[in-house]
């Protein structure tokens, strides 16, 4: 993978870089209302899974595999455990290949709709920095 790797600037207005993974950077997205994480594999020109090599796919999919355990820890630790993880590279707004990874529940205010684009997100605020180092400190991080 790319040592000069940059993420899409549009990523920046709504998350912040957590770490780095073999494959991915992991990013948390700045919105309470869910436990997010977006992870992007670290190489130029990528928009499609089928730009990764297939040993790369294996990575990423345990990267997600990882990112769901984080994400299912930081809705316990937020009290609303997560009851559904969704997974989506959809790539209609920031063409770089990306991975979302949010957990959902039933009473999250957006059920059963997609989270993107829905209702203005409610930034972390003061408790962004515990956020991400509960990510950086997981057990599966």
């Amino acid at each position: 993978m790319s040592t000069s790797f940059r993420a899409d600037p549009a990523f920046d207005a709504g998350s912040v870089v957590v770490c780095d993974w073999p494959l991915c950077q992991v990013r948390l997205q700045d919105d309470a209302r869910f436990p997010w994480l977006i992870l992007i594999p670290r190489g130029e020109g990528l928009h499609e899974l089928e730009d990764l090599s297939a040993a790369d796919r294996a990575v990423l999919m345990e990267e997600i595999v990882r990112a769901g355990e984080i994400v299912r820890e930081l809705g316990e630790t937020a009290f609303r455990p997560v009851q559904k993880l969704n997974v989506a590279a959809i790539g209609n707004v920031t063409a770089q290949l990306h991975v979302h990874v949010v957990g959902r529940r039933h009473d999250d205010g957006l059920w059963p709709d997609p989270v993107w684009g829905k209702g203005p997100a409610q930034p972390y605020g003061s408790a962004l920095q515990a956020a991400v180092s509960r990510v950086r400190l997981s057990p599966a991080g």
